[in-house]
């Protein structure tokens, strides 16, 4: 029988403080299963892209090892492939909202089994303008802590060095006007935060329902958080969002498959916790059920 190929996509610094060789006991566990396996360090931005690519459609998986920044490339990459391989995740880096969605091991072994025990799966992605994410799209507050927190504070402090960095952003918040058109109903509003998700995490610090969050029924969860007016709405909109009560205090929640926005300010992007500049109209679009992941 004809081995099957699989191209590894390791991220060297993510998890830089993990210990490196349960690395190897995975790569066993994908030899055990059928498959050759390549293994390609990345060596800056961009480079998973540019590699699952250029490469990808000669093999039958690629696994991503590293944090959601890397997978975002890598689905990047896979997205502008005509047929693209299954694809496996190994979280390595210091949040990784989309693993805890899927409920992947964080070991690098008990991840690898449990993929290569696993029937594959077609899962939503979202295309933000020429952009792919894999589960979050978001603007407003707190978003630059995601891509100015140093990958050696995220490996150090994990979760942690995103508060001290958004700590910093506190004095300087404020509201963006948008006017948005999400499957037909329009808003015109200014809003501190929003964010198009399709994941149970938003930045290691926000939570939804995993009972309100279906990653395969080509529908995003929306949420905007608005200005408040008065210091009424602003305690109502804390409690809110500490109780994660979504649908109360002003905030916005919906399920929506595309979404149009347009603004007249500098409005700062996050996507998967990665840089996108800001532009004045951004669309939205969810590919339903675009790519294969091996899950379990």
């Amino acid at each position: 029988m004809k081995n099957k190929k699989l191209l590894l996509i390791v991220n060297p610094r993510s998890g830089k403080t993990q210990s490196r060789s349960p690395l190897f006991d995975a790569m066993g566990v994908f030899s055990d299963a059928g498959y050759l396996v390549k293994i390609h360090n990345t060596v800056g931005a961009c480079d998973a892209t540019e590699t699952v690519t250029a490469e990808g459609a000669n093999y039958d998986a690629v696994v991503c090892v590293g944090g959601d920044g890397t997978l975002n490339e890598t689905v990047s990459g896979l997205m502008h492939l005509e047929n693209p391989p299954i694809l496996g995740y190994i979280p390595r880096g210091s949040t990784n909202d989309f693993a805890a969605s899927l409920g992947i091991p964080g070991g690098a072994v008990q991840a690898a089994r449990k993929a290569m025990a696993a029937e594959a799966r077609r899962l939503d992605i979202g295309k933000w303008n020429r952009r792919y994410f894999v589960y979050v799209a978001s603007f407003g507050a707190f978003v630059r802590t995601a891509y100015t927190a140093s990958q050696d504070a995220k490996n150090a402090l994990g979760h942690f060095a995103y508060i001290l960095e958004g700590m910093k952003d506190l004095n300087t918040l404020r509201p963006y006007r948008l006017r948005i058109t999400a499957d037909g109903e329009k808003l015109d509003g200014e809003y501190l935060f929003g964010a198009v998700c399709n994941s149970t995490s938003i930045g290691g610090l926000m939570k939804l329902d995993p009972e309100r969050v279906v990653l395969d029924d080509g529908k995003f969860e929306m949420l905007l958080v608005p200005s408040p007016k008065t210091p009424i709405e602003l305690n109502n909109l804390i409690l809110a969002l500490l109780n994660q009560e979504y649908d109360r205090g002003g905030l916005v929640f919906r399920h929506v498959s595309s979404i149009h926005m347009e603004t007249e300010n500098e409005v700062p992007w996050s996507l998967d916790g990665e840089y996108a500049p800001a532009v004045p109209v951004v669309d939205i679009e969810n590919r339903k059920q675009a790519l294969s992941f091996l899950l379990g």
